[in-house]
């Protein structure tokens, strides 16, 4: 049976789903949930699937459930998106707890990154949930602290839930498939001098001696480029002293580096190559963000490619990373949007976003 067949035979269903969702993503944009600070949207997404008649689970700001039929002798695909966002810029012009539409689209914080991929997989997930003749079962889970990539996200909620054949990741992507994505490694580079007077030739200016580090950080290119995810990239984002007074010689200077890693490359290795080439002292502060990807000839890649999906690779990390199965990365909305002022999504994007990840595992199951 073509598959827009059988969106079309459950189009009555389907729709009803579509704007419940984009009911529950005014009501979560409504309420603010920086990452470690997602109690009361959690207590909403488990509301919502409680009122849908879903038997839900809670682990600190973790939502998650199972389908119905949930059968211990089937694999089980993972649909997993956060709840939890940044902080709003000071670009915003409009009030990012105000959802309203306009022009087919809805603002507020949060509604692209990753708020319109949440509620077209909670969507999916209810779409899915009574069925009795699966091929798969569906573990939904709504996380928490995917912005900080904390402890207490899905890192946590993967210790509880049952064990995962592989996942989909909500995240925008323009509902192309991201099958591979950077690491995430974050840097501390200290430089160590001794504090004298400004007035006088004494001490020895930890901030002077840290440039030709900053410089080396600006210029270096690592040999080996991915055809997916390009080359290593090594931002310094972050530079400050240990004094705030204008006339004392600093004795310490502090940078933090952003570094996107390429598959091509282990944290290691990196690590090494940047300790042999600058004088400050390397402290990562985690090793947990590594890069991923998902193979061509997986089911849920040929599933995308049968209904038409194209495939890239990602340059920003998300909860994808923290998974020890296969995932894709692909949802509702442009990653383009998220972070910024006046953050939006398109209504049709998420109508499409739930239509489309229906379709995905129709293929899925058909395969």
């Amino acid at each position: 049976m073509s598959q827009n067949i059988y969106i079309q035979e459950n189009i009555a269903t389907i729709k009803a789903l579509q704007k419940d969702a984009i009911d529950l993503l005014k009501t979560l944009i409504a309420i603010p949930s920086f990452s470690k600070e997602e109690e009361q949207t959690a207590f909403i997404i488990e509301r919502f699937l409680i009122e849908h008649g879903v038997k839900t689970e809670r682990i600190k700001n973790n939502i998650w459930a199972t389908n119905l039929h949930f059968d211990k002798n089937k694999k089980t695909i993972l649909l997993n998106s956060h709840h939890d966002t940044v902080k709003p810029n000071k670009g915003y012009t409009i009030e990012p707890f105000n959802p309203f539409e306009h022009d087919g689209k809805i603002y507020g914080l949060g509604s692209n990154d990753a708020g319109g991929c949440l509620v077209s997989l909670i969507a999916t997930f209810l779409f899915y949930y009574d069925k009795n003749d699966l091929p798969y079962n569906i573990v939904l889970v709504a996380s928490a602290e995917e912005e900080i990539s904390g402890q207490n996200g899905i890192e946590l909620a993967l210790q509880t839930i049952p064990s995962i054949e592989f996942g989909i990741v909500g995240e925008p992507t323009l509902l192309e498939m991201a099958i591979a994505e950077r690491g995430l490694m974050v840097l501390d580079i200290v430089a160590t001098g001794k504090a004298g007077h400004a007035a006088r030739d004494e001490g020895e200016n930890a901030l002077y001696k840290i440039l030709p580090d900053l410089d080396w950080f600006r210029s270096y290119q690592f040999e080996k480029v991915s055809a997916l995810l390009g080359a290593v990239k090594m931002t310094v984002t972050v530079m400050e002293t240990d004094n705030k007074q204008h006339n004392v010689v600093p004795s310490t200077c502090k940078m933090v580096v952003d570094v996107r890693v390429n598959e091509l490359y282990s944290f290691e290795e990196i690590v090494a190559t940047i300790e042999k080439h600058v004088t400050a002292t390397v402290t990562p502060r985690s090793l947990r963000m590594r890069s991923t990807g998902i193979a061509l000839d997986h089911p849920v890649i040929k599933a995308g490619l049968s209904i038409g999906k194209g495939y890239y690779g990602s340059a920003t990390t998300s909860d994808k990373a923290l998974m020890k199965f296969p995932a894709l990365k692909m949802g509702p909305g442009d990653s383009a949007r998220s972070h910024t002022a006046d953050e939006y999504i398109f209504i049709k994007e998420i109508e499409d976003g739930i239509t489309t990840y229906i379709e995905l595992l129709e293929n899925i199951f058909t395969l």
